[in-house]
């Protein structure tokens, strides 16, 4: 199978003499998957919110090619549609628009003002959007420019839709859990189907009958639109979000990348395997297994093993979307989230508790010396402790404060990605540890030594903080941005998430080994002292 791959490294990664490194999960090939239609070359197109990435993938050979690439000016696409000329229309959920990306290869803005729009379809050359929102609209944008014609309005997070063969405009609602369907020149919105799995896609097979993805249960249904009768074609991991067909096969994609076929009889086979989006931050429990914060995933690591999914977006008890992370205890956690909010989180039991809210994007938690809670508030600048429901600011003024850690003298320190150095916090002003760094993120003090992963600078050092001495355990990681890519803010959509961006965590385990994120590429690396 061609691979194709997101991220394209200039240098192979280089390690400092007595170090080895080992990839613990597959590099992923996706920034998730979104929205999907099959494009007149007969090729699956692919929207990624998180990578703001439209990528086409051969199902046959498996190359998969960006179209719109990481940086380009199609930001956070979530769904695409096609005209009959070729040209490429996607929904930009995080910033409220509807752009086209012309056979040309030029991208014009042809709808804004829409807050989450999401999903979108072409009939008979008319553009249809709504938006996934409460009290989200459904509309018909003119191609040619002026406002849009509003079909419908109030409507419980509708998304992924499609005109079936009787003419209707069939899409799903999300928070009312069914399928409804609206003429596209207007008229009362007639409710189809319901009591389903989490809809959040609608298409049609060639028998006429509703075909639907179901996010929360993993389901993919077959949905007869005269009498609401259903079937489950397979049942995958919870996480679908679209499906498309391609000369009569069925193609879904899962948040995690992965794209499957369902082959009937309850049969699939991958098409293109899943991984992870990111990763964000990581930390280790004291049986070894590793704990993944994915945004709308959360995973464990056992050695040896494969990521298992321990928490998701839509799942019940669910904090949010994970990005900062550190264990408690066995099975409990305490998180930062997308969300603004910082929450004790325990998986298995489907629970988990706000302790602050109202947030500006926290990154990076840590467990103070006191039992405190203690993280980096990236959007005010801010370091945060939390005690017994109470907040107490240990410093402001900060430049896009990102990972927290404490010194064995009970020291807090910070990385400031914007300043470039670490400095420990919690006195009158902010010192100065480290400094000369390009982006650093990832922060860990082990053993009077200071752990950073420089996300901009793509290195891994070990800084002696009393002397300064720096030694560069890794070169040229798999972490930031693409080389010569700028990516563009990714702002987020409430209820689901506030802004996103990157966060290169690491742990440590207790023989040594260094666990980074490698967000660049999906994967989590290892990296090992020799012994």
């Amino acid at each position: 199978m061609a691979q194709g791959a997101r991220y394209t490294s200039l240098a192979p990664t280089t390690l400092a003499a007595g170090w080895t490194l080992d990839r613990l999960t597959p590099t992923s090939r996706l920034f998730g998957a979104n929205g999907l239609r099959t494009g007149p070359d007969g090729r699956i197109y692919i929207a990624q919110v998180t990578g703001s990435q439209i990528s086409a993938l051969d199902v046959d050979t498996g190359a998969v090619e960006a179209v719109s690439p990481k940086g380009g000016d199609i930001v956070g696409p979530d769904d695409v549609a096609f005209d009959s000329a070729g040209n490429i229309y996607a929904t930009e959920y995080m910033d409220d628009r509807v752009s086209v990306l012309g056979t040309d290869g030029r991208v014009r803005v042809v709808g804004e003002d829409m807050p989450a729009v999401n999903g979108i379809t072409v009939y008979q050359d008319r553009l249809f959007v709504n938006e996934c929102r409460p009290g989200g609209r459904l509309m018909e944008l003119p191609l040619g420019g002026g406002a849009p014609r509003v079909l419908a309005d109030n409507l419980d997070m509708p998304n992924a839709m499609e005109v079936g063969p009787d003419g209707f405009l069939y899409y799903p609602a999300m928070a009312t859990n069914d399928i409804w369907r609206i003429h596209p020149d207007g008229g009362e919105p007639q409710r189809v189907a319901g009591d389903l799995g989490v809809p959040d896609s609608v298409k049609f097979d060639d028998a006429g009958f509703i075909v639907s993805t179901q996010v929360h249960t993993g389901e993919v249904l077959r949905i007869d639109p005269r009498s609401g009768d259903r079937e489950v074609l397979a049942k995958l991991q919870p996480g679908l979000d679209n499906c498309t067909f391609l000369d009569g096969r069925l193609f879904v994609s899962n948040f995690t990348g992965e794209i499957t076929e369902v082959l009937g009889g309850g049969e699939t086979r991958t098409t293109l395997p899943g991984g992870l989006n990111w990763p964000l931050d990581l930390t280790l429990d004291t049986d070894g297994t590793l704990y993944i914060a994915d945004g709308p995933f959360f995973y464990a690591l056992s050695p040896g093993g494969s990521p298992r999914t321990v928490g998701m977006l839509f799942s019940p008890g669910s904090p949010g979307f994970v990005r900062g992370v550190t264990t408690t205890g066995p099975g409990e956690f305490i998180v930062t989230t997308g969300n603004g909010t910082i929450a004790r989180f325990r998986p298995a039991e489907f629970v988990s508790e706000v302790l602050a809210e109202g947030l500006d994007q926290p990154y990076g938690v840590a467990i103070a010396l006191d039992g405190a809670v203690v993280a980096a508030e990236f959007g005010r600048g801010r370091v945060l402790a939390v005690r017994a429901g109470e907040i107490e600011v240990l410093a402001t003024g900060l430049d896009k404060p990102v990972g927290v850690t404490f010194g064995s003298d009970g020291a807090c320190l910070v990385s400031e990605a914007g300043a470039g150095r670490i400095v420990s916090v919690g006195g009158p002003r902010a010192e100065t540890v480290v400094d000369g760094l390009d982006t650093p993120q990832g922060i860990l003090a082990r053993g009077g030594r200071l752990l950073i992963v420089d996300a901009g600078a793509k290195t891994l050092l070990d800084v002696d903080p009393g002397t300064g001495a720096r030694t560069t355990i890794a070169r040229d990681l798999p972490v930031g941005a693409p080389p010569g890519v700028t990516p563009k803010p990714l702002r987020g959509q409430p209820p689901f998430s506030g802004p996103q961006g990157p966060f290169a965590g690491i742990a440590a385990g207790p023989d040594g080994t260094l666990y980074v994120s490698a967000d660049a590429e999906g994967s989590v690396l290892a990296l090992r002292p020799e012994r």
